[in-house]
């Protein structure tokens, strides 16, 4: 999909956005299958404390919002520096990890979500040291993250749950 003839205007998110950063995170959640209960459900107001803590660190976490007259922001993007011990193919140490790519069902198949992560990979590339960004993929998002030229790493990711 060429964007040369979608008019997206991509902006920083602020803490202003936050109200807006928690519902599309509720709606990405949700899209995976996952309860999120209502608005006042404890975690909407745990992850509103996170995005203002992290929107306040703006060399290690970044958040790009597309905003729609109608529906406000209908588009997000998040990623953040994560530090790791260094290496001789990361000698910065920071991989950067990509969350919170969602779309409002009523604005998708427009380019926002691209044109999000686009300009989070930019603030990657010309703003930190990252070498290195990862993401967790669902079907739907693939293709777009393979686009971009994300592939499946040489050694799998595993997962263990310790708590609840």
């Amino acid at each position: 999909m060429s964007l040369q003839h979608i008019d997206v205007r991509v902006r920083r998110a602020t803490l202003d956005d936050v109200p807006a950063l928690v519902r599309m995170r509720a709606l990405m959640l949700s899209d995976m299958g996952m309860q999120t209960g209502d608005a006042d459900a404890p975690w909407r107001a745990a992850s509103a404390l996170w995005f203002s803590e992290r929107l306040r660190l703006p060399d290690e976490f970044a958040a790009f919002l597309v905003a729609d007259p109608e529906l406000g922001v209908v588009a997000s993007a998040v990623g953040a520096c994560d530090a790791h011990a260094p290496s001789p193919a990361n000698p910065s140490g920071l991989h950067g990890h990509i969350s919170n790519v969602s779309t409002d069902p009523r604005r998708r198949r427009r380019g926002y979500a691209r044109a999000c992560l686009d300009a989070l990979l930019t603030w990657f590339r010309e703003e930190t040291p990252v070498t290195v960004v990862d993401l967790n993929a669902t079907g739907d998002g693939a293709g777009l993250y393979e686009s971009f030229g994300f592939a499946a790493p040489r050694h799998p990711a595993l997962q263990l749950r310790t708590g609840a």
